[in-house]
């Protein structure tokens, strides 16, 4: 079972009917025992860095979600849920995020060509790392093909945990991992057929990997 974490931010309908469509077993939930029981979880996020991570923090659900991913519990951060995965963000200020992986969320309006719109909206194609073979959680997707953003900062400082890029100007950060952890600047759920197979993948992830 899937548990897409309801901590008051996020376009959970879309998700969890994304979801549904590919068969899996999903539920929405705030409860912290639904959470730990589950097999997989999902922290989705829209709106602002320091509003979501406030949100966490006040519910509990923040340190929860830590807990179950440093457990080896397969975790995806979609769009500003995988943002708050890392150390902090420099939104309006500096905020801490939950601090999973490594690196910080910064804005692209310094690094984008004069013309680029801020916030980033739209379909840009994925691109892999070279030099390494394409991470599990785009197994069933080729390189090239295109998914949905909407973002005005990126993460950086995280090349490490880099597994997948789109060039808006310069190749900004659409996809990390970190162990079990993983995250996505774009919306699988509102990128056709092409993320729900990235979500399908997600799904087949086993604990620990």
């Amino acid at each position: 079972m899937i548990a897409i974490v309801d901590y008051g931010v996020g376009n959970l309908f879309s998700l969890k009917s994304s979801l549904g469509a590919i068969g899996a077993e999903v539920v929405v939930t705030a409860e912290e025992g639904v959470i730990r029981r589950a097999d997989k979880l999902i922290l989705p996020g829209v709106g602002a860095f320091e509003d979501a991570a406030k949100l966490l923090e006040k519910t509990g659900l923040g340190q929860v979600v830590v807990e179950q991913a440093r457990g080896g519990k397969p975790l995806l951060g979609i769009c500003l849920g995988m943002q708050l995965l890392f150390e902090e963000s420099e939104e309006y200020g500096r905020h801490r995020g939950l601090g999973i992986i490594p690196g910080r969320v910064v804005s692209m309006e310094p690094v984008v060509p004069r013309g680029y719109k801020v916030p980033h909206i739209g379909w840009n194609a994925l691109h892999f790392p070279k030099g390494r073979p394409a991470d599990p959680l785009f197994r069933y997707i080729r390189e090239g093909e295109c998914v949905y953003f909407v973002h005005s900062y990126y993460a950086s400082e995280c090349e490490e945990s880099v597994i997948a890029t789109a060039e808006y100007g310069p190749e900004l950060t659409a996809a990390v991992r970190r162990g079990n952890v993983m995250g996505t600047q774009f919306h699988p759920e509102k990128s056709g057929a092409v993320g729900l197979n990235i979500l399908r993948a997600f799904c087949e992830m086993e604990e620990g990997l």
